[in-house]
């Protein structure tokens, strides 16, 4: 095995390369840590993950057929072998690029720092690679290629550490002002932090329009043609989406909640696979896009950015490239 020099215990935003791994010759321990913090709230409670388990069980959990029980079920195993995370002569830190990612780095790097830390905490973490044109993150990779990057790991720095706790703490305020300041330094700990900073600052309202970039981009999708949600998907990952972040069930979540404003900015035709059904602008979609009507005045259902509330007290000013107070 690659790893059996020592116990090691792989950490990792979810299952993709779980298996990969495994076939690559890595005999390690896994743990998913993967509750998705740029979708909020965030609230400042004892008991964190009690309140993220009613939040995910009412989003994306009910998408995905899980009940809240179950979605706390698996966040407190999480939050326990995490913590016992120390009990590893060796732990790797498996990320990319993208504020998914980096948000859930930062989390586990500010938790791993309540300590005991890992004698030996490792970190992989990657923006490109050469085998893939367009890199949205490790699990586009195969057994060799994961192999490959095992001798490139480099040791969690200080710097990294406190980086991963400032970006944390930052995201659970509710102003957007500490993660601006965070991305303004460029995040030299760790350089690839500042974009995926910026990409989920996006995702406030705009100054213009009221929409998200997410929101922004699959309308303009949709300005082209009628599109099975799935391909909406496709075409934000293989190039409208500048950092690609959400995955199939926070896409749908997105496109579901456009449909229920009033009057509804798109429409989704009835069928009973989510993916293949057709979305098509509405008049008032196309009253967004040319900035007539502002999205937050349809009363959409409500949507959190980290632990901001969009209702437009925080909007993104893509002109400017920076946050704007509006209350």
């Amino acid at each position: 095995m690659i790893d059996d020099d020592r116990p090691t215990l792989h950490i990792r935003c979810g299952s993709d390369i779980r298996d990969t791994l495994r076939s690559a010759g890595f005999g390690g321990e896994f743990l998913e840590y993967s509750d998705p913090v740029h979708d909020g709230p965030l609230p400042g409670i004892p008991d964190l993950v009690a309140a993220r388990a009613r939040i995910l069980a009412a989003g994306p959990g009910q998408l995905m057929g899980f009940s809240e029980a179950q979605c706390l079920a698996g966040l407190r195993q999480a939050e326990q072998r995490l913590s016992s995370a120390h009990q590893y002569q060796r732990v790797v830190l498996w990320f990319e690029h993208d504020s998914y990612d980096q948000l859930i780095l930062a989390r586990c790097l500010s938790r791993l720092a309540e300590g005991p830390l890992p004698e030996c905490l490792e970190l992989i973490c990657i923006d490109r690679h050469p085998d893939i044109p367009r890199f949205n993150g490790l699990g586009q990779l195969g057994p060799t290629a994961l192999a490959a990057l095992w001798p490139a790991r480099k040791s969690v720095t200080p710097e990294q550490i406190a980086l991963g706790q400032a970006i944390w703490a930052a995201l659970r305020q509710p102003d957007p002002t500490g993660l601006q300041a965070i991305a303004e330094t460029a995040t030299p700990a760790l350089p690839i932090a500042a974009p995926a900073l910026w990409r989920h600052l996006r995702e406030l309202p705009g100054v213009a329009d009221g929409l998200s970039l997410t929101q922004r981009l699959v309308l303009d999708i949709l300005t082209e043609s009628p599109t099975p949600i799935g391909r909406i998907l496709a075409a934000m990952v293989n190039g409208r989406e500048p950092l690609v972040f959400m995955g199939d069930i926070g896409l749908l979540g997105t496109v579901e909640a456009m449909a229920r404003t009033n009057p509804p900015a798109l429409t989704i035709e009835p069928g009973e696979k989510p993916f293949p059904r057709i979305a098509t602008i509405t008049d008032t979609g196309r009253q967004v896009v040319a900035e007539r009507i502002d999205y937050l005045s349809l009363r959409p259902p409500e949507r959190w950015v980290g632990n901001i509330l969009a209702d437009g007290q925080w909007r993104w000013d893509e002109t400017a490239g920076s946050i704007a107070r509006t209350t």
